[in-house]
């Protein structure tokens, strides 16, 4: 198990690319609390709210408060996010066998591969692969959408999009963090 988190492996060279901002969004060690402020819009359709219920997504609102808790576990990160109060949880792991190469993010019974990459100053995150309850799904029906971390006027700054061909937009938001504590948790199995 190495300690040196999960991005700065995966990412490699292009970890150096990043801003410091992004990179320390990243910089796990035993835990961190980052907190902030998000607008999140939420697809209308039937389809698009039984999507965005299963995987646990935010609510809607214009100026949501945000904390996400990142925590090392013993094969990747737990993300735990706060909307509003509202939980929203995913880990992320590296990616093997036919994920390698990625990082594989769970959502409940969603798994998706996530290509990532750092470009202009930016990173890129891009749905390449995914599961539905560990069954392979065919790529033509994945969600999509863009997701990028960026620095602005020196803040950590994300967008999150995801859709489906399906429902059309699932949910979207985008906002600001700090880092504002570092848990001290020890890394353990969950």
């Amino acid at each position: 198990m190495s300690r040196e988190p999960l991005y700065r492996r995966h990412l490699g060279a292009g970890w150096g690319e990043l801003p410091a901002p992004i990179r320390r969004m990243h910089e796990v060690g035993d835990g961190l609390v980052a907190e902030g402020r998000a607008e999140v819009v939420r697809g209308r359709g039937l389809l698009a709210r039984v999507a965005a219920a299963v995987i646990g997504a935010p609510r809607a609102g214009p100026d949501v408060p945000v904390s996400v808790s990142f925590e090392p576990t013993r094969d990747g990160e737990r993300w735990r996010r706060s909307f509003g109060g509202r939980g929203f949880e995913s880990r992320q792991a590296e990616g093997r066998g036919a994920w390698a190469g990625l990082i594989r993010e769970s959502f409940g019974p969603v798994a998706i591969g996530l290509r990532c990459r750092a470009e202009g100053g930016r990173l890129v995150l891009e749905v390449v692969r995914w599961s539905l309850l560990g069954a392979p799904m065919p790529r033509s029906l994945a969600p999509y959408g863009q997701a990028c971390e960026r620095v602005e006027d020196g803040r950590f700054r994300f967008e999150v999009e995801m859709r489906h061909a399906w429902t059309g937009l699932i949910v979207a938001y985008r906002g600001w963090l700090e880092p504002v504590a570092t848990t001290g948790a020890r890394r353990s199995g969950s």
